[in-house]
C-alpha cells in the first residue's frame, strides 16, 4: 500500500471544511495546483508531522516544499507538494498566495489518516471494514470479577470489538452516560470489599486483545455530568448557572412555574379547570395551554426581565437634558434598548448620549425651557414604553413557543399512540422535566427568584440534552441562545450541561480534570465513542482527542452525529478525525431502505474499473458502523418482528464497512434495555444452559450462532478484499446482496427475507423468484431460519436480563447445494452451467442463505491470460490465488516501440472522414443510447473511460454496450489489421480481448478499461519519447498539446501531398494496394477536424505554416516539418504557396499571407534544426516551372530551395497579378467575378507588400459573403486589402533573415530586382528591410494623444492599424489582433513603449478566456457569437459573416502571449515585469489547460463565440490552436531557462 499517492486539487478561495477526504497510513498525498493558480507563488502549509519523530501539534503548520513531476519551466501544472502519511488523526492544510504571516489563507481543507488496528499476540492487522462490534452497558457486567464470563458472549457470538458504555461512576439516576466522578471506576463492580484499578482494568483489555483477538473501546463523556458530582459542587463555574450565565434566569424562572404547575395538578389545584393529574385525551392538552398561557403565565411578568424601568429612565434624562444643549433636528439613529447583562427585572437601559441627540431637541411650540424639556420627555416617555411593549412582544412569543413545547412533550408521554401514555402527572413523571437544578427548599416562584440574586445563583445548573433541528455547531446554552426559554430543548434530568468557555483558560479545573480523564481513557482502551459528539463543543472534543492521540496515535475514533445534514458531519468528522460514523438499520422503514443502506453505506460497484495506484483524491463518505441496533434504539421485536432480527442482522453483516450490534439483539430480548433505568445483569456465557436458566446463555440461545457466523462471515469478506458491493431488491421483502472479490473474482450472495412487519403465516414461503447465478456455486456457506419452539408468554427476569425462549435459529452451514433445505437447482439449471439458476422451495419470512460462487475453469483461464497481459502495463495485478503476478512479457512494449507517429496516428485518432477515406468500411464507433466516438483510435474511447472510470459509472451504455457484445473490441482490432504499420498490434489486441467472452459480462468493461488504459499510456509514452526533450520531459500540458502533432499529422488518401524530388532517399514510402508500387507517403497536416479532414479541404498552406512551428519543429518532428516545407515549395505558383494545396496540381493560389508564414517556417526550421541551413540546399520539384506550366512529374524540374525562394521574392517586388485558374462558381460558388483577380506587389516608399481588393480576402480572415437573404453572397466580411500588420511584419522577418543569411555566406542572393519605366532596378534586402524598418511606426502607430476629432476614422489610440491602404479606409483603424504576429515575427520594428502600450489596450479589449476577440467589441460591425446555421435578414451575421468580426480565435492568443513575453523580457531595469508576465501568461494559459483536458477531442477549438462559450460550429481541434499555445509556452520555457 505504501505506493499509494493521492493527488488533490487546490483551487483559489476553495475552503473544504465540509468535504471528507481518507486516507491510511503509508500513503502519498500530492497537493497540485488548480487551474486558477497556477500562475501564482503559492505556499502550502500542513499540520502533519513532517517526520515521525515530531509530535504533533494542532496549532504548527510546516511549509511543503514544491516538487514537479516533470522538468517543464514554461508552467506549474506539473508542480506538487507532498506529504508522507505516518500518523492517523485529522490534519489540516491551508494554502496562500501571499506572506502567509498576514493569516489570509486563500484555500483550506482537512484529510483524515485511518489508525492501524492490531489484534492478538502477533499484532495481526484489523481493517475498519473487518470491525464486529458489540455495546454492552458496563453496569450490567456485574463485578470485576465475573467481566470474563459475560463479555465471552461477545466472543462466542463472533465479535472482535466490544464496547463498554461508560465504566466510570454513575449517578443518582444510575443513568450509563451521567458520570458521577470521571476519575472513579463504578462501585458496582467492587465484590466482597475488593476494588478493581485501573490497571486492572487495562490488564483485562489487553488479556481480551492478546488471548481473544478483541479490541475495546469506551464512551468518553465531555458534554455533562452528573448533577450530584461532588467536584461540581466544589467548582460550580464548571456548570452553566445563573451566576456565569445571567441570561438563563427568564428560562430557569419559568422552570420554576412549570415544576410548581406540577405541584399544583397533583394537589388538585386545578379541578376547577376540568384539568386532574391524569392526562389522557387532547381536551386536557387544551386546558392546559389554556391555563399556562391566560391564568399562570401572565401573573410573573416574565417581559420585565427584558424591559427597562421608565420612569427611572425619564428622570435620567430630564436632568441630563436640562444640563445639556437641544439640539436643532433629531439623530437619524435607532434608540433601543440595552439588556441588563444581569437579567435583573426591569433593568435594562438605554444609551443615553443617543436618546438626548434623538429627542432632547428643540421645540418651535414651547414657550418656555422648562415646557420644552417636559415635551421631550414626553416623547422619550412613549419611546420606552414602545420599547418596553416590543420587549413584552418578544417574551410573549417566546413563552408562546414554550408552551407549544410543553404541549408537544405532554403528548407525547401522556396521549399519543406511540408514546409511553404515563397516565397520571407525578414527581417522578413531571409535566415537563426540568431544565435546571434546584439548590434549595421549595417555596414559591417568587421566592425562588429571589434566591437567584443571592450566592444560590452560582448552584443552579442548567440540565444538558439535544435540540431537534438545531444548528449543531451552535452551543445552545451560550447567550444568544432562546432554547431553554423557548422549552426547545429535549433535557436530560440527571446531567448538568458543562461550560468550557474558548480554551483551558477560562475554566481551568474543568479542562484539566476532563483531560485527565480523557488521557487515562485512552491509555487502557483501544478507540473512543464521543457520548452526545453533535452537542459537544468541538473545541473541546478537538482539544480532548488531540491529547488522547497522544498516548494512543492509533485511537480508533467512532461517533453518532444527529446533525441531518452529511456536510455538517463532515465537519465534524474533518475536526476531530473521527474514523467511523454509527449508522442505524433501524431507521430502515422498510426491506428497500435497509438494502439501500447497505449500498450506501460502503464498497464498491461490482466489476468496479481497476483504478490507478496515483489517482485524484475524490470525496468520501464518511466510513460507517453499521449497527442493526444500537442502545438508543426502541427494541426491534416490538418495532417490527421477532422474525426480523437475524435476516436484518445477515443484512447488516454484508455491508462493506464496520458493522455492529447491542448486546441483547442476539439473544431475543423482546425490550428496549434501558440505559438508565435497566438494573439487570448479563447472563453469562456457558456451554451447557440449564432448562429455563436465565443467567447462562450459549449457542443455542437467541440467534448466536447465526449471528457468530454472519459476523465470521463479514469478517472474512473485509479481510479478503471483498470490496464490491450490489444489491437487488428482488420484492417487498427479499434483498440480495452481492460482495465480490475483484482478486479472485468469487462472490458471496447472500439472500434475505425480512419481516418488517409479524407475517400472517410464518412457515409460508409463497412464490420467491429464482436466483440466477453467474459462475459455479462451489457452497452453501449457510442458512438459517427462526422457527417459534412454543407458543408461550414472555417472563421477564428480575435479575438477569433475559430474552425470548420459545424461539430457535434452524442453521446450517458450509453445505453442498444438494444439502440444502432452502433451495434446489432449477429444472433449467445444469452444474456446469456458466450461469445456474436457483428455486427456493422452503424460504419464510426470517430466512437466510448465504451462497459462494467462483468463476468457471474457462473463465478462470481467460482472467489469468488477461491478468498476465495487464501486468505489462504496470497495474499490479493479482494472481487468482492473490499473490502478485510477475511481469514476465514486453511483448506490447516491444510491438509499441516500432510504430512511427504516422501509425500512431491512426492508433490514437482519425475522425470518421479520415477512416471511411481508408475505403475499409470503417467509420467512427457508435454506442446505443450515447452516439458515436469522436476517434476511431483510442483516444474516442478514452476521452469516454476518462470521465466513466473515476465514478465508477458501470450504468453508462458505453459499459452496456460492452456487457451486451464482444463488438467494440472486436472493432478496436480489427481496423489495425489493413495497415502494415498496426498490423502487429491489432493482432495483440485481438488476442488480448479474445478472452473477454469467456468472462462473466459483468466483469468486461473492467478488464477492457484495463487492457484499453495501459495500451494507451504506453503508446502515449512512445509518441512523446519520439518528440523532442521539450515534450518528452515537459509538463502534462506541453505533453497534451504536443499530441496535436500525432493528432492532426497524419496520411490520408484523398489528400496526398505532392510527389517529391526522387534525389530525397529517406522519404517516407507505402505500398500502393492497386498497384503493388512503392509510393511516397508524406504526412499532411489536418487544418483542424472534423471539418478540415479529407479531400482538398484538409491541407491549407496558410494553416500548415501557421502551425508548422509548434506541431513539428518544438515536437521535434525535423523530417516531416522538412518534407511540408519542400512539397509546398515544390507547388508554389506565381510566387505565392497555395492556399488549398489539391495535392499540388489542383492548388488555388488566393492567400497573401501563406508565402510569408511558409518563409517564416524556413527561418524557423534553420534556426531550430541541427543543421538547419542545410535544408536551403535541397532539391525542390517544382510542379510549376512556369506560371502557365502544366504539372510536372517528380523530379523533371528540380530547383534548390534557395531559387525558389529568391524566385518568391523576386515576384512580389516586380508584382504579381493574375486570374484564378478555372474562375467561376465551380471554383468558388460564393465568389464575385472580380474577386477571381489576384493582384500583390511591393509600395516602393516604404517597402509594404501590398494587395487584394474589397472583392476577395486574401488573409486568415478570409470569410466571404454566402447568404442571398442577406445579400452578401460575394462580398468579403474582411477584405483586408492593402498592407496588413502581420504581412508586412512577415516581410521584415524574412529580408532581415535574408540579409543574414547572405553576410553569412548561406544565400547566394542580396537583392531583387524592380521594373521602372522598362528598366530593372535592383533593389538589395538591406534597403528594402531598411525601407520598412523606416516606415512602419509611422505609417501603422496610433499614438494615444491622437486628436479623434481630426481624424474620424480614429476610435481605440495607442494600438497600431490593422492595415494600411485599405479600399475600406476605415479597416485601417480598426482594433484587431493582427499586430501582435508581426511583434513576435519582427519585433525590431516596434518602438517598445508603444509596443507596450499597445498590447495592453488588446488585452483589455480583445482578450477573452480562450480566444482574442477579433474585432474590437465598440466597433459598429462587432458581433462576437458566430452561428453558420443561421441565414436571415441580418446581413451582419448571416451565413456566418462575422466569422472573423467578433467571435474569439485561439491561435491569435498564442502571438499576443509570445509579444507580450518578448516586450517584457526586453524592460531589464524593470525585472518584475517580465516575471508579472510569464504570470499572466500561465494564468491564460490554464484555461487552456482545463479546455484541451476535458475535451473529448483533446483538443483546442478553432474559437469560441463572445466570452469564451462554446461555438457550435468551430473545430473542436485545430492545428493552429494546438501549435500556437505550445510556441507561447515553448517561448517562456526559454525566456526562464536564460534567467536561471
Amino acid at each position: 500500500m505504501g505506493d499509494q499517492v493521492r493527488r488533490l486539487l487546490l483551487n483559489d478561495g476553495e475552503h473544504l471544511n465540509t468535504t471528507l477526504y481518507r486516507l491510511q497510513k503509508g500513503w502519498k498525498l500530492h497537493f497540485v495546483l488548480g487551474p486558477s493558480l497556477q500562475h501564482l507563488k503559492v505556499k502550502v502549509f500542513c499540520n502533519h508531522p513532517p517526520t515521525t519523530e515530531k509530535k504533533f501539534d494542532r496549532g504548527e503548520y510546516y511549509e511543503l516544499p514544491w516538487q514537479s513531476y516533470s522538468k517543464s519551466k514554461c508552467d506549474q501544472s506539473d508542480n506538487y507538494c507532498e506529504v508522507n502519511l505516518h500518523r492517523a488523526g485529522s490534519f489540516q492544510y491551508f494554502f496562500t498566495y501571499n506572506e502567509w504571516q498576514s493569516a489570509t489563507k486563500n484555500g483550506s481543507g482537512y484529510f483524515i489518516v485511518d489508525p492501524t488496528l492490531y489484534v492478538g499476540p502477533e499484532k495481526d492487522l484489523l481493517p475498519l471494514d473487518c470491525v464486529c462490534l458489540q455495546t454492552v452497558l458496563a453496569k450490567s457486567l456485574g463485578p470485576y470479577k465475573h467481566w470474563e464470563k459475560r463479555v465471552q458472549v461477545a466472543r462466542e457470538s463472533g465479535y472482535n470489538v466490544l464496547h463498554f458504555t461508560p465504566i466510570q461512576e454513575l449517578g443518582a439516576s444510575n443513568s450509563s452516560y451521567s458520570l458521577r466522578d470521571q476519575h472513579a471506576l463504578n462501585p458496582g463492580f467492587h465484590h466482597d470489599g475488593n476494588k478493581p484499578t485501573h490497571d486492572q482494568v487495562g490488564e483485562f483489555v489487553e488479556k481480551l486483545n492478546k488471548e481473544w483477538h478483541m479490541l475495546c473501546i469506551t464512551d468518553v463523556v465531555w458534554n455533562h455530568t452528573s448533577f450530584d458530582s461532588p467536584w461540581l459542587k466544589k467548582h460550580p463555574e464548571c456548570a452553566y448557572n445563573l451566576a456565569n450565565s445571567p441570561h438563563l434566569r427568564p428560562a430557569y424562572v419559568l422552570d420554576r412555574i412549570l415544576w410548581h404547575f406540577t405541584l399544583d395538578l397533583i394537589d388538585g389545584k386545578w379541578e376547577h379547570k376540568g384539568l386532574t393529574k391524569h392526562i389522557n385525551d387532547d381536551n386536557h392538552l387544551h386546558i392546559i395551554r389554556s391555563v399556562l398561557l391566560h391564568d399562570i403565565l401572565p401573573q410573573y411578568k416574565l417581559s420585565e426581565f427584558l424591559q427597562t424601568n421608565v420612569d427611572h429612565q425619564v428622570e435620567q434624562f430630564m436632568q441630563l437634558a436640562t444640563e445639556s444643549t437641544a439640539h436643532d433636528e433629531p439623530d437619524k439613529e435607532k434608540v433601543e434598548l440595552v439588556q441588563d447583562p444581569k437579567y435583573q427585572r426591569l433593568k435594562s437601559t438605554v444609551n443615553m448620549d443617543k436618546a438626548l441627540a434623538v429627542f432632547n431637541i428643540k421645540r418651535p411650540e414651547a414657550s418656555t425651557e422648562e415646557e420644552r424639556v417636559d415635551l421631550c420627555c414626553a416623547a422619550f416617555r412613549n419611546h420606552l414604553h414602545g420599547l418596553n411593549a416590543e420587549a413584552d412582544n418578544k417574551m410573549r412569543e417566546d413563552l408562546g413557543k414554550a408552551v407549544d413545547n410543553v404541549i408537544c412533550n405532554v403528548s407525547y408521554h401522556y396521549t399519543q399512540p406511540h408514546g409511553p401514555k404515563l397516565g397520571t402527572i407525578s414527581l417522578k413523571h413531571p409535566v415537563v422535566p426540568q431544565y435546571f437544578t434546584h439548590p434549595g427548599e421549595e417555596t414559591d416562584v417568587f421566592q425562588e427568584e429571589a434566591a437567584i440574586n443571592t450566592d444560590k445563583a452560582s448552584f443552579v445548573w442548567a440540565h444538558n440534552g439535544w435540540v431537534m433541528g438545531d444548528d449543531p455547531l451552535r452551543n445552545f446554552a451560550e447567550p444568544g441562545s432562546s432554547v431553554y426559554l423557548r422549552r426547545e430543548l429535549i433535557a436530560w434530568g440527571d446531567s448538568v450541561k458543562l461550560r468550557y468557555g474558548d480554551g483551558p483558560k477560562d475554566c481551568p479545573f474543568l479542562w484539566e480534570h476532563m483531560l485527565s480523564y480523557t488521557r487515562e481513557t485512552a491509555r487502557l482502551f483501544h478507540g473512543v465513542r464521543i457520548d452526545n459528539c453533535h452537542s459537544t463543543q468541538i473545541n473541546v472534543a478537538e482539544y480532548m482527542l488531540d491529547e488522547a492521540r497522544k498516548v494512543n496515535p492509533d485511537l480508533y475514533v467512532i461517533a453518532e452525529l444527529f446533525t441531518q445534514s452529511e456536510y455538517v458531519d463532515n465537519v465534524f468528522v474533518n475536526r476531530l478525525g473521527i474514523n467511523s460514523l454509527i449508522r442505524e438499520a433501524q431507521s430502515a422503514w422498510d426491506s428497500h431502505e435497509e438494502g439501500r443502506l447497505v449500498y450506501r453505506y460502503g464498497g464498491e460497484p461490482v466489476g468496479s474499473f481497476l483504478q490507478p495506484q496515483i489517482r485524484p483524491m475524490v470525496p468520501s463518505i464518511a466510513h460507517a458502523l453499521f449497527m442493526d441496533l444500537t442502545h438508543d434504539n426502541e427494541c426491534p421485536v416490538q418495532r417490527r418482528s421477532v422474525y426480523d432480527l437475524f435476516p436484518s442482522a445477515a443484512i447488516v453483516a454484508m455491508a462493506c464497512c464496520a458493522t455492529g450490534s447491542n448486546r441483547g439483539y442476539d439473544e431475543l430480548v423482546p425490550h428496549q434495555i434501558h440505559v438508565v433505568d435497566e438494573c439487570r445483569l448479563y447472563p453469562s456465557w456457558n456451554e451447557e444452559v440449564p432448562k429455563g436458566s436465565t443467567e447462562l446463555v450459549n449457542q443455542r440461545s437467541g440467534i448466536i450462532a447465526g449471528k457468530r457466523a454472519l459476523n465470521y462471515l463479514h469478517q472474512s469478506l473485509g479481510a479478503a478484499d471483498f470490496n464490491q458491493v450490489y444489491v437487488d431488491q428482488v420484492d417487498q421483502d427479499i434483498v440480495a446482496i452481492t460482495r465480490h472479490c475483484p482478486i479472485t473474482h468469487q462472490s458471496i450472495i447472500l439472500v434475505a427475507r425480512t419481516a418488517f412487519t409479524h407475517p400472517t403465516n410464518p412457515h409460508y414461503t409463497g412464490h420467491v423468484p429464482p436466483l440466477c447465478i453467474p459462475g459455479n456455486l462451489e457452497e452453501i456457506i449457510l442458512e438459517g431460519r427462526l422457527v417459534q419452539k412454543k407458543n408461550s408468554s414472555f417472563a421477564k427476569c428480575d435479575n438477569y436480563i433475559n430474552g425470548l425462549d420459545n424461539y430457535k435459529l434452524e442453521l446450517q452451514e458450509h453445505i453442498q447445494l444438494f444439502g440444502s433445505t432452502m433451495c434446489e437447482l432449477s429444472d433449467d439449471g445444469e452444474i456446469n452451467s456458466p450461469v445456474q439458476e436457483v428455486d427456493f422451495i422452503n424460504f419464510p419470512p426470517g430466512s437466510v442463505i448465504a451462497f459462494r460462487v467462483s468463476l468457471s475453469p474457462s473463465a478462470r483461464t481467460a482472467v489469468s491470460f488477461m491478468r498476465s497481459c495487464i501486468t505489462q502495463f504496470g497495474f499490479r495485478m493479482r494472481s487468482m490465488s492473490g499473490n502478485l503476478r510477475q511481469n514476465r512479457s514486453m511483448d506490447f512494449q516491444s510491438i509499441a516501440n516500432k510504430l512511427t507517429l504516422s501509425d500512431l496516428n491512426r492508433l490514437l485518432y482519425r475522425c470518421d472522414a479520415e477512416e471511411r477515406d481508408d475505403g475499409n468500411g470503417y467509420g467512427v464507433y457508435n454506442i446505443p443510447d450515447h452516439g458515436n466516438l469522436v476517434y476511431c483510435g483510442f483516444q474516442g474511447v478514452m476521452s469516454l473511460l476518462a470521465k466513466i472510470r473515476p465514478n465508477n459509472d458501470l450504468g453508462h451504455p458505453l459499459c452496456e454496450n460492452l456487457r451486451q457484445g464482444d463488438w467494440l473490441p472486436g472493432y478496436i482490432a480489427k481496423r489495425l489489421m489493413f495497415f502494415k504499420g498496426t498490423k502487429d498490434l491489432g493482432k495483440w489486441l485481438e488476442a488480448v480481448f479474445k478472452p473477454l467472452s469467456q468472462i462473466p459480462r459483468y466483469l468486461i468493461p473492467c478488464y477492457f478499461d484495463a487492457i484499453m488504459v495501459g495500451a494507451y499510456t504506453i503508446l502515449l509514452d512512445c509518441a512523446w519519447k519520439k518528440m523532442s526533450n521539450f515534450v518528452h520531459e515537459g509538463s502534462s500540458f506541453v505533453r497534451a498539446l504536443a499530441l496535436g502533432s500525432v493528432q492532426l499529422c497524419g496520411s490520408v488518401k484523398t489528400s496526398r501531398m505532392p510527389q517529391m524530388s526522387p534525389v530525397h532517399k529517406d522519404l517516407p514510402m507505402s505500398i500502393n494496394e492497386s498497384t503493388g508500387r512503392k509510393e511516397q507517403c508524406i504526412v499532411s497536416m489536418a487544418a483542424g477536424l472534423p471539418h478540415f479532414s479529407t479531400g482538398v479541404m484538409r491541407c491549407w498552406g496558410r494553416d500548415t505554416f501557421i502551425a508548422l512551428r509548434g506541431l513539428l519543429l518544438v515536437t521535434g518532428r525535423f523530417e516531416e516539418a522538412r518534407n511540408l516545407i519542400l512539397a509546398f515549395a515544390g507547388a508554389i505558383r506565381h510566387g505565392m504557396v497555395p492556399n488549398l494545396l489539391g495535392g499540388g496540381a489542383h492548388a488555388r493560389f488566393n492567400a497573401r499571407d501563406a508565402t510569408w508564414f511558409w518563409l517564416q517556417c524556413i527561418q524557423d526550421y534553420c534556426n531550430m534544426v541541427p543543421e538547419g541551413t542545410d535544408i536551403l540546399s535541397m532539391m525542390v520539384s517544382r510542379i510549376f516551372p512556369e506560371d502557365d506550366s502544366e504539372p510536372q512529374p517528380p523530379g523533371f524540374v528540380d530547383k534548390p530551395l534557395v531559387e525558389v525562394i529568391q524566385d518568391v521574392m523576386q515576384r512580389h517586388m516586380q508584382g504579381i497579378e493574375f486570374r484564378e485558374r478555372h474562375a467561376g462558381p465551380g471554383l468558388d460558388r460564393n465568389m464575385s467575378d472580380i474577386g477571381f483577380n489576384v493582384k500583390v506587389g511591393v509600395d516602393p516608399n516604404t517597402g509594404f507588400v501590398f494587395g487584394g481588393s474589397e472583392h476577395n480576402c486574401g488573409t486568415w480572415m478570409d470569410k466571404m459573403g454566402e447568404s442571398d437573404m442577406a445579400g452578401t453572397r460575394g462580398k468579403p466580411a474582411t477584405p483586408r486589402d492593402g498592407s496588413a500588420v502581420e504581412i508586412v511584419g512577415l516581410c521584415k522577418s524574412a529580408l532581415r533573415w535574408l540579409v543574414s543569411l547572405y553576410e553569412k555566406g548561406l544565400f547566394p542572393y542580396d537583392s531583387v530586382a524592380k521594373y521602372s519605366n522598362g528598366k530593372p532596378v535592383k533593389v538589395t534586402y538591406k534597403e528594402w528591410n531598411s525601407l520598412i524598418q523606416e516606415n512602419f511606426e509611422k505609417h501603422f502607430w496610433i499614438a494615444s494623444d491622437v486628436d479623434k476629432s481630426v481624424n474620424k476614422m480614429v476610435n481605440k489610440t495607442g494600438i497600431y492599424k490593422d492595415s494600411v491602404g485599405a479600399t475600406q479606409f476605415w479597416a485601417d483603424y480598426q482594433l484587431r489582433p493582427n499586430f501582435p504576429i508581426a511583434m513576435v515575427v519582427a519585433p525590431e520594428l516596434f518602438t517598445p513603449e508603444n509596443a507596450w502600450t499597445a498590447i495592453g489596450i488588446a488585452e483589455k479589449y480583445l482578450l477573452g478566456p480562450v480566444g482574442m476577440k477579433t474585432l474590437d467589441p465598440d466597433d459598429w460591425a462587432y458581433d462576437g457569437d458566430y452561428d453558420n446555421s443561421y441565414d436571415g435578414g441580418d446581413a451582419k451575421k448571416a451565413r456566418g459573416f462575422n466569422y472573423h468580426q467578433g467571435p474569439e480565435w485561439v491561435w491569435v492568443i498564442g502571438y499576443f502571449l509570445r509579444a507580450k513575453l518578448h516586450f517584457a523580457n526586453m524592460m531589464e531595469d524593470q525585472p518584475e515585469m517580465l516575471q508579472n508576465t510569464i504570470q499572466f501568461i500561465q494564468q491564460t494559459l490554464s484555461r487552456h489547460h482545463v479546455e484541451i483536458e476535458k475535451s473529448p477531442w483533446r483538443g483546442l477549438p478553432e474559437l469560441t463565440n463572445k466570452n469564451g462559450t462554446p461555438c457550435k460550429d468551430s473545430c473542436p481541434t485545430q492545428a493552429w490552436s494546438m501549435s500556437c499555445i505550445l510556441d507561447a509556452l515553448y517561448d517562456v520555457h526559454h525566456v526562464v531557462s536564460a534567467k536561471e
